[in-house]
């Protein structure tokens, strides 16, 4: 019997992955065995298939909340790519050879238990972790471990698997990890030595691992069949998905990715034509036309001094050839004229990239992915798939100019399918606020895929086969929570919005059982203004609305009769209160079927009442102003109560502050309003200034200066000024008593408010 070969490699390896072929040549083997899942063997001919674009990763996830996932994403420069490539090209049969994925999705739920029990001592008892040497390495050469590994291992001509086994041994005797991480890597090497020894007998095996578990293979005793049986197990399911090089970068915290995936392909391309020394020439030309296309003057000549720079670099640094780190410093001296801010555009895109994987048509999905897949291309929206934000239009309404309903109703049909996206929380589109001022037919969205989108359908496929009914059973769930008619109106309007009208009935029947209730005029206001935005935009998005007004009438009815008992309230809860009023004042507004005079006789007496909370009054009598329902003389009378001498003065200017919450154009065209609060504070003495100072500065805090310059105006026709001079006195800088003063406001005794 033969005795085995072992290729330890480092994930993501150009060098590793080129010299990996050259020794697959070399020993022909009849056995390929890969470190990766061995149940997850189907899916190699999808990543070997012709049109298979990598970056692609394999996902395994649980078949139960909450869902833990494992992800073993390949590039084309991975060696473990790159063996199962050659496998396949020369007809050799190929497997991996690690832990099933259901065992390993075992071992991470009991993980995430263990971590959330673990006390913080048990967690500092970790050991010297092969992270900790990493760490004390860079310290050590003072670069870090990527310019370390691609100065010494990258460019190796020969004796790369040697250098790279010799490594792994060292960092496997500094390293020190939890005893749960080293029995884990115990399990592993076991079970991966039960498959070389039982591959044998096909004759010469072939195995590409990790560099760290090269030792541990050599040494370890194969895991018997009682060992197999006693392995822990959950339900499982696996699927091909399209991944990102951003995804496989550092910067999204993969911890075994690198620092710039995009640079490696290049420096892949280099290596496997037989000219490494390219990668100069590859990177600084393509980061050129980077800076040209973004309007940047670099030149030819600047070219060449970077890659001379570059290749002095890497001489003084002890290279054969620059690395990363030579040509960033070579481009930013030469091409960013010592500014790195000047290329950092270019840099990423040449470094990261925005290379994103496809899959072939038939490839194993979910049921879900499948249907996600074909809506993308039915509603022509392919061209979003892409890691790089695009904005998308839509205009709801019916398209006239076209033969077919399916083209008639194309945008509709996609505001559907993000808005299930969205409730799904699968992260592909983004909604935007509307541009429009009074049209209601626009929606506005950000669409941008990434691997997380991937990952977040497949944790959708718990909820059902297709994206419909993974949203229906979603809404469903979410109504059945509900724990008041805020809650179910959201459901409803997303219901709605999503264009699932069975899920609509179910949320609308607990909207009206939670109704009987509730009284809060938070949740009653709420609750009005979704109902409301169904029926506006109903006829638009082909929903039924008829059943919906009754329920939007009995709210408006409660809303009507408990607000203005809802204004006795204190300043922390008057801020709610008024948005409750202004959103039944806009539902009231919206729709003719709700009676006006009912809400305008409830505005006028919460703001005559003197016993209610004052923000709140000032903001009805604000509101009656906005519907021109109140007189001069009408607002003259009511300030020269509410500013009277007699009314305390925190009262006082909390109700002018309320009165200042809206429709101030309106108040600052009444003069009368500003003689009157003038009167007010010429008339208060120094402790009650005091106190109405504190309200009345944050009723002005976000006045415009337009506002401030208009407010000036009229005090300077009350004072007998001209407004100049009115302005410059009340924006000029505060004087040292004014900060004094102000500053003494902090240790002020205001009592109660």
């Amino acid at each position: 019997m033969t005795t085995p070969v072992y290729f330890g490699v480092r994930h993501l390896s150009p060098a590793a992955a080129h010299h990996v072929r050259l020794e697959l040549d070399r020993v022909q083997p009849d056995l390929v065995l890969i470190e990766g899942p061995s149940d997850l063997n189907e899916q190699m001919q999808w990543l070997c298939h012709a049109q298979t674009e990598l970056p692609a990763a394999i996902l395994a996830y649980t078949q139960k909340a909450p869902v833990h996932t494992i992800l073993y994403p390949f590039a084309v420069y991975s060696p473990e790519y790159q063996a199962m490539l050659w496998a396949h090209e020369h007809k050799v049969p190929c497997r991996f050879m690690d832990l099933p994925s259901d065992v390993f999705l075992a071992f991470y739920e009991a993980e995430a238990v263990r971590a959330e029990q673990e006390t913080e001592a048990e967690e500092e008892d970790a050991g010297r972790t092969t992270e900790q040497v990493y760490a004390d390495l860079e310290l050590l050469l003072g670069e870090s471990h990527d310019t370390f590994w691609e100065r010494r291992f990258e460019q190796l001509s020969e004796n790369y698997r040697q250098a790279a086994e010799t490594f792994g041994v060292e960092l496997r005797n500094s390293a020190e990890d939890s005893r749960e991480r080293t029995a884990q890597n115990q399990v592993r090497e076991a079970y991966m030595k039960r498959v070389i020894t039982e591959g044998q007998a096909a004759g010469q095996v072939f195995c590409v691992c990790g560099a760290f578990h090269v030792q541990g293979l050599q040494t370890c005793e194969p895991m018997t069949d009682a060992e197999v049986k006693a392995l822990p197990r959950v339900p499982a399911s696996t699927t091909l998905m399209p991944y990102s090089y951003y995804r496989l970068s550092q910067r999204s915290g993969y911890g075994a990715g690198n620092q710039a995936p995009a640079y490696f392909e290049l420096l892949w391309d280099a290596i496997h034509k037989g000219d490494p020394m390219q990668i100069a020439y590859k990177y600084l030309t393509r980061l050129a036309g980077e800076q040209r296309q973004q309007g940047q003057l670099t030149s030819a000549a600047e070219v060449i001094e970077a890659v001379r720079l570059a290749q002095t670099l890497a001489v003084l640094r002890g290279s054969r050839y620059p690395v990363l780190e030579d040509l960033r410093d070579a481009a930013v001296t030469c091409i960013g004229h010592g500014n790195f801010a000047e290329i950092s555009v270019g840099a990423a895109r040449i470094e990261i990239g925005t290379r994103i994987g496809r899959l072939p048509d038939g490839v194993s999905r979910t049921s879900i992915q499948d249907d996600f897949y074909r809506q993308l291309k039915d509603l022509h929206l392919e061209k979003y798939h892409t890691v790089e934000a695009q904005q998308l239009d839509l205009d709801l309404r019916e398209n006239l100019r076209v033969k077919s309903e399916k083209s008639a109703f194309l945008d509709l049909n996609r505001s559907f399918f993000l808005h299930r996206l969205r409730v799904l929380s699968v992260q592909f589109g983004e909604p935007q606020a509307s541009r429009q001022t009074s049209a209601n037919w626009g929606e506005y969205w950000i669409l941008r895929w990434t691997p997380e989108t991937e990952i977040e359908l497949v944790e959708a496929a718990l909820m059902g086969e297709t994206i419909e009914t993974a949203v229906s059973f979603a809404l469903k769930e979410r109504a059945d929570k509900a724990a008041d008619i805020a809650q179910a109106a959201e459901v409803f309007e997303d219901a709605f919005l999503c264009g699932v009208p069975a899920a609509a009935d179910h949320a609308l029947k607990a909207l009206q059982r939670l109704s009987v209730d509730t009284a809060a005029a938070e949740a009653v206001s709420k609750t009005a203004v979704r109902l409301s935005h169904v029926i506006r935009y109903g006829d638009l998005r082909k929903f039924p609305t008829q059943t919906i007004v009754p329920l939007l009438s009995q709210l408006y009815l409660r809303a009507c009769l408990t607000m203005e008992e809802a204004c006795s309230c204190d300043d922390a809860a008057s801020v709610q209160i008024m948005e409750s009023i202004e959103r039944i004042n806009h539902v009231q507004r919206d729709h003719d079927f709700l009676e006006e005079s009912r809400w305008v006789e409830v505005l006028t007496q919460i703001s005559q009442r003197d016993d209610l909370n004052t923000k709140c009054s000032g903001f009805a009598m604000a509101t009656l102003i906005e519907r021109g329902l109140v007189s001069e003389s009408q607002l003259a009378t009511e300030v020269s109560i509410r500013l009277s001498q007699g009314v305390p003065a925190d009262l006082a200017a909390g109700w002018f502050e309320g009165l200042a919450k809206k429709n101030r154009y309106s108040l600052i065209m009444r003069l009368s309003l500003w003689r009157e609060l003038d009167s007010y504070l010429q008339a208060l003495d120094d402790i009650e200034f005091r106190r109405a100072l504190v309200f009345l500065r944050r009723a002005f805090a976000d006045f415009t200066a337009n506002e401030k310059s208009d407010i000036a105006e009229n005090l300077g026709e009350i004072w007998g000024v001209q407004p100049e001079q009115a302005a410059e006195i009340l924006m000029a800088e505060t004087t040292e008593a004014e900060q004094e003063l102000l500053q003494g406001l902090d240790d002020f005794d205001f009592g109660d408010i």
